[in-house]
């Protein structure tokens, strides 16, 4: 292995935890413009640093591909909190031929060793957490990603709920495309942008949305976009960052429809019937219409 080869980081490892060598690749699908570590080369990165996702399936995909990635005695430190995967690292790790050194600090499991020369069980573990079609959705879909094997109860109740739209209009947070394949059962609907701050749902938006009416950009929404003058905007925004539940995400999202509705635009959103949207949503549209109470969700209409 050559030491000019680059390293890698995936996620935002708590620098107190990890030491992420400076200029290191960003390969996280959650962080917009990031890598992609299926598409690196295999071999070709000196040292690696996972923040691991706490799902069985996307952990053991993503270190399998850290470990393609990696030069043969290349660095691997993989690290999760212990009640979110961290406690089966080291495990993990070793079914893959690695020999590990495993510490904890600050509710953490981190886990240091060298890619071996002949890792095992690579092609399971990527085959498991690879894109494929679902039978129950009849839909592209990919673990990791929301509700990737099953239909959100709360997306669902926003389905049977919608009227038909017109004009152009965007799906905020929009997954793998299903509230956006809805939303163009409508011919009135002339041009539909799709937004979503995972890589992998924005992939898989594009098989499954097939539309020329439709755009779909991989971005961060709470950071501002370019939409102005829509029609429509919906969505069924994220409350959780990390595995934490934070209100604030979702109330970013209302926000940032109001900037791309123009006057008289409407907004349908659902949520969780604990989540407090009505402050932000009256200081913000002239009319908020509730519409559907439901199995703990919440359907509102918002018109600027």
């Amino acid at each position: 292995m050559q030491d000019t080869k680059p390293s890698g980081v995936y996620g935002t490892p708590p620098g107190e935890l990890a030491d992420v060598p400076a200029g290191a690749i960003q390969f996280s699908p959650l962080i917009p413009g990031s890598g992609s570590l299926e598409r690196q080369e295999d071999g070709s990165l000196a040292r690696m640093v996972v923040l691991a996702p706490p799902g069985t399936v996307e952990r053991r995909y993503t270190v399998a591909l850290a470990l393609r990635a990696l030069a043969p005695g290349g660095s691997l430190t993989v690290l999760a909190p212990k009640d979110k995967g961290g406690s089966r690292i080291r495990k993990e790790l070793n079914g893959f031929g690695c020999d590990v050194a495993e510490t904890s600090r600050r509710h953490h499991r981190i886990c240091t060793g060298a890619r071996p020369a002949r890792p095992v069980g690579l092609e399971d573990a990527l085959a498991e957490g690879s894109p494929r079609v679902d039978d129950a959705l009849g839909l592209w879909t990919w673990p990791g990603v929301f509700s990737w094997n099953r239909l959100d109860p709360g997306s669902a109740l926003l389905e049977q709920t919608l009227p038909s739209l017109s004009g152009r209009g965007a799906d905020f947070g929009c997954g793998i495309g299903i509230l956006a394949r809805t939303v163009l059962a409508s011919p009135a609907v002339e041009r539909l942008t799709l937004i979503d701050i995972d890589r992998r749902a924005v992939d898989m938006a594009r098989r499954n949305v097939e539309e020329p009416r439709t755009e779909v950009r991989w971005a961060d929404i709470r950071s501002g976009l370019d939409l102005k003058g829509l029609d429509f905007v919906v969505m069924n925004p994220p409350f959780h960052d990390g595995g934490a539940e934070d209100q604030s995400l979702g109330q970013a999202f209302i926000r940032r429809a109001a900037e791309a509705l123009r006057p008289g635009g409407v907004l349908w959103l659902v949520a969780n019937r604990h989540l407090p949207y009505e402050a932000v949503l009256k200081s913000l549209f002239k009319r908020v219409t509730p519409k559907v109470e439901a199995n703990g969700y919440k359907i509102y209409e918002a018109a600027r």
